[in-house]
């Protein structure tokens, strides 16, 4: 049994057609792969015209909203959603424009921060929302982690898979599954973070 602090890694997703929360579970495997480290999954509320009282309060699918105690509790974060006409959804956003609060406190200040996000086709914007979504992440102090080139898989990968975050390649009706190499830059970026929050808690 290790006796090291646990590592707590939150990773918060907006998704449309389920993609995004599929890579969200993948970088949960990749942070827990690191000793002590724990992964906590949340998505965040749809706002828009989606956000009427039709919608439940608590997800029908998926993981539970995200709370302002997640990252007050967290040592790292990982960021992620659909592309928006090249930039990140209206409802990540949202979320994002709610920090307030952890800005004036410093909450997030010195902790590693990662994107990640998923489009319908192969030039949909995927750089372009990893730079939007790291941009919030900067003004809170946050450390953003890329991928190095030290993972192969970003030579060869066809589709998704970026050194500025984990990027999928949905297809047109946004139904085509991860590939080999987006889940490996997946799981690679999950497990990334989780070793450098850890050696900030010593």
């Amino acid at each position: 049994m290790s006796d090291q602090l646990p590592c707590k890694i939150l990773i918060v997703y907006d998704t449309n057609g389920g993609n995004a929360y599929r890579m969200a579970q993948l970088l949960g495997r990749g942070v827990e792969s690191v000793d002590s480290s724990t992964a906590i999954i949340r998505s965040v509320p749809k706002v828009g015209d989606r956000s009427s009282e039709r919608l439940p309060a608590v997800p029908d699918k998926g993981a539970p909203h995200v709370q302002n105690s997640d990252l007050t509790d967290c040592h790292g974060l990982i960021l992620g959603g659909p592309t928006h006409f090249g930039n990140m959804s209206a409802s990540l956003k949202y979320f994002l424009d709610q920090s307030t609060e952890h800005w004036f406190k410093g909450t997030l200040t010195g902790k590693p921060a990662a994107v990640f996000t998923s489009t319908g086709s192969m030039h949909g914007g995927q750089e372009s929302t990893l730079l939007s979504m790291m941009i919030p992440l900067l003004h809170h102090g946050m450390l953003i982690c890329g991928l190095p080139y030290s993972h192969p898989e970003l030579m060869q990968t066809t589709r998704g898979g970026t050194p500025y975050g984990a990027s999928h390649v949905s297809g047109e009706s946004g139904d085509i599954a991860l590939s080999d190499t987006e889940s490996a830059l997946c799981k690679a970026l999950g497990s990334r973070l989780a070793n450098i929050a850890k050696k900030q808690l010593g």
